[in-house]
């Protein structure tokens, strides 16, 4: 086929090219993003994608010599006789080429007697990757300056390059080590810095497939996958941010959280086990002065495990239960599994078994496998009418008091074995089948979830998910999941949340303290200082491990934990804006260094510092026993947020950090907002605002809504705009007035000053004296 004509038809910008029996699709759907689509007569809906994403694009196609050339103002493609493709940006700096080269497999070959020699010892025997493993694959030449990003939340660290990893959701209850090559979340989009430029390419496929990022060799890396077509979005942009963007316009953003959902919450598997033991906890918070704005019930409250139930010789009135912790400031978030326990007698199932919601096996019988309630049948979520029947039914629990919904074991987790591959499940309107359907079970039960508690309140639903897909974030918060009480997995965290960040999941966070195994004193200072400026904030651990509330390794640790849940509600006006800012452009919250700075070489692999935002750099300590640390602080001036010393950049510094101190520097001449040291953030809009100059002078552009609904996406929100200029002049305007109440005092911070400013109803504007 290499000699046959390439011909094309280039229609509502999409271009049909055919090589003899060969074709290949691009579809132009902006001047940043190109879909390459070749048909290989599978499913083509896409669980990430929703509506239309063609927007009007300037572009052309032309014959130039041996290859046709598509270009818009920002890519250009070349597509040669072969359907060989390589991708420039504007100025033709190559970003993605095809491998011209034969890949050569990393032999893994072994006999069957040496197999159980191997297994005999306890060691793996890695599969053989030979062509029967995948069913197609897409190479592409890797440059020696080449890094990756992206792929959500694997384990290991943030450049990853010389890495392999596969997209299949499981629970993986060992130990998470960089090895790893896939946990509970499947978030196939990659992004790339090749000699400096900035690229990316989501492949949009729920089957089981696989990266090899230059481990097999370092002159390609590859995706491959077991079925479906291959079909994946090249994103170009100016900038690593552009390119980011560009990936969330075609996922979809993270919309504005509550502003509650930003403050510290508390959460064990066993706590729910009696309403005493909530109650106890509850008022240590409140005799131990600590912030606290939800507790979070696992598996226990339920009856026999049953999902939609409440167990009543446990809690006699839940529904009095959770509005008196309400009163007091602390909400209730339950928790949901998939698995619908097998009992006749329980409504969820017959109405499940009734109308066919469930999955089945290949012979037509529900499937069936164990899970915490014993015997369960597992919803068919991929059914729409199946996610309409659950989302129904989350209005037990919002009846009952419930603030949102924590959704867990939804890879599907199974204890009788994994689920297998054959069983039968629905793709939208048609048959399919987990393995189709694995990968985006999780994200059909948050999408689910979510619908459930839009409806039944209106306000912008709090969801959980373990488990999930490229686009969940429309729905759903997101955690890494089960960690450990190890070192290893706090230093974890930093490259884990900065990936996700960048994946398009800016509202995560870590279980603080570690889930499994015991916690140090130290080690749980440490992660919650690192661990501060995290979007979702949650303390959580399972049964049988030591207690790791706040309080139970005496005053020191309880102080300094105490301090440092104070510095994050001094912080939540800004975490707040950060998300406002994130909803229209994708861009996450908490994020690496190099989205802020790609063209720096010394930050392409920092794995020990995150960016909140493009103003605020930590620098947690994340190993046993240190107590100083080397910084690195890139390009601008930057301002240590405790001491006020600054320091000029592209630079390490050498940071003092005892046990209550955390390494964090304010770029110089950002104007902040500063939230007051509360322990419950109030529904009600605030009054009054203060804001906090690091430097001479800046300026800042503060957002502000109601905190609870969906108004702000109809214009119901304030911006303000404030100023402090050289000679220390200050001035604020309200530069959008879409909400109602506005701040009535706001207090600037300023070069030594206090400065007050009133807002005078009369002229609409702030005035000071």
């Amino acid at each position: 086929m290499a000699n046959a004509k390439l011909t094309f038809s280039n229609e509502n910008q999409i271009i049909n090219i055919k090589n003899g029996t060969e074709s290949l699709q691009l579809s132009i759907l902006t001047d940043s993003i190109i879909r390459v689509f070749e048909n290989h007569k599978k499913a083509t809906n896409s669980y990430a994608i929703e509506g239309n994403k063609f927007k009007p694009t300037d572009y052309s196609v032309e014959q130039n010599g041996d290859h046709l050339e598509i270009a818009t103002t920002n890519l250009k493609l070349k597509v040669y006789k072969n359907l060989m493709l390589d991708v420039y940006d504007a100025n033709d700096q190559p970003l993605i080429m095809d491998y011209r080269g034969t890949r050569q497999p990393i032999d893994k070959h072994i006999d069957e007697a040496h197999k159980k020699i191997v297994r005999a010892e306890g060691h793996e025997v890695s599969a053989v990757n030979s062509a029967e493993d995948s069913y197609y694959e897409v190479v592409k030449t890797l440059a020696d300056d080449e890094q990756f990003y992206g792929l959500g939340d694997k384990t290991g660290y943030l450049n990853k390059r010389g890495y392999e990893y596969d997209n299949w959701n499981m629970d993986e209850p060992r130990p998470h080590i960089e090895t790893f090559t896939h946990l509970y979340k499947s978030i196939p989009v990659l992004f790339g810095l090749k000699n400096g430029h900035p690229y990316g390419m989501f492949f949009d496929n729920t089957y089981r497939s696989h990266f090899d990022l230059g481990k097999e060799n370092q002159g390609y890396y590859f995706y491959s996958a077991v079925d479906g077509n291959i079909d994946y979005y090249v994103l170009g942009g100016k900038t690593l941010k552009d390119v980011i963007s560009n990936y969330t316009y075609l996922t979809g953003t993270t919309p504005l959280p509550q502003r509650w959902m930003l403050g510290y919450q508390q959460s064990r598997w066993g706590y729910s086990m009696s309403q005493a033991k909530v109650e106890e906890i509850v008022d240590k918070f409140e005799e131990y002065d600590l912030p606290l704005e939800a507790v979070h019930f696992d598996i226990d409250y339920m009856d026999g495990y049953r999902v939609f139930t409440w167990d009543k010789n446990k809690y006699k009135n839940p529904k009095k239960l959770l509005s008196d912790l309400r009163k007091r400031g602390v909400r209730v978030i339950p928790i949901l599994d998939p698995g619908v326990k097998q009992d006749d007698n329980y409504n969820i199932y017959q109405e499940g078994v009734k109308n066919g919601y469930f999955a089945k096996g290949t012979d037509g019988s529900i499937y069936i496998n164990r899970v915490w309630p014993g015997k369960s049948a597992f919803p068919d979520f991929g059914n729409p009418d199946v996610r309409q029947w659950w989302a129904k039914h989350c209005k037990f629990l919002l009846d009952n008091g419930a603030a949102g919904i924590w959704t867990d074991m939804n890879e599907p987790a199974t204890f009788d074995g994994d689920m297998p591959e054959d069983v039968v499940m629905t793709d939208e309107d048609k048959p399919s089948s987990l393995k189709r359907m694995n990968n985006v079970y999780g994200h059909n039960m948050a999408k689910a979830t979510f619908e459930g508690i839009k409806n039944e309140t209106g306000k912008r639903p709090y969801v959980i998910t373990r488990a999930a897909y490229s686009g969940t974030q429309k729905y759903s918060t997101i955690w890494t999941g089960d960690n450990q009480s190890i070192w290893a997995h706090l230093q974890m965290m930093i490259p884990q949340m900065s990936n996700l960040g960048l994946s398009g999941f800016s509202f995560a966070g870590t279980d603080i303290g570690g889930f499994s195994a015991d916690t140090t004193p130290e080690l749980l200072t440490r992660w919650i200082e690192g661990a501060i400026f995290s979007p979702l904030l949650r303390n959580h651990c399972v049964l049988q491990v030591r207690d790791q509330e706040p309080w139970v390794f005496g005053d020191k640790v309880l102080n300094i934990y105490r301090k440092f849940l104070r510095l994050r509600y001094h912080f939540i006006p800004y975490l707040y804006d950060c998300f406002s800012l994130e909803a229209k452009d994708g861009l996450p919250v908490f994020r690496p260094l190099v989205l802020n700075y790609p063209g720096d070489p010394k930050v392409r692999n920092l794995n020990d510092e995150y960016m909140v935002g493009n103003q605020v750099l930590v620098a947690p300590i994340v190993q046993q026993g240190q107590t100083n640390r080397s910084v690195y602080l890139p390009e601008g001036s930057w301002i240590d947020l405790f001491t006020g010393v600054q320091y000029t950049g592209n630079t390490n510094i050498l940071a003092n950090a005892q046990l209550d101190q955390l390494p964090v520097f304010i770029k110089a001449g950002s104007l902040l907002p500063w939230g007051k040291a509360v322990n419950h953030l109030e529904d009600a809009p605030a009054d009054e605002m203060t804001f906090r100059l690091f430097g001479a002078r800046g300026s800042y552009v503060h957002y502000q809504d109601n905190g609870e609904d969906f108004k702000y996406q109809d214009g119901e929100y304030n911006l303000y705009n404030i100023k402090v200029s050289d000679n220390g002049h200050c001035c604020i305007e309200l530069i959008k007035h879409g909400y109602k109440p506005v701040y009535r005092t706001i207090h600037v911070e300023a070069n030594g000053k206090n400065l007050l400013f009133t807002y005078d109803d009369t002229t609409e504007t702030y005035v000071t004296k």
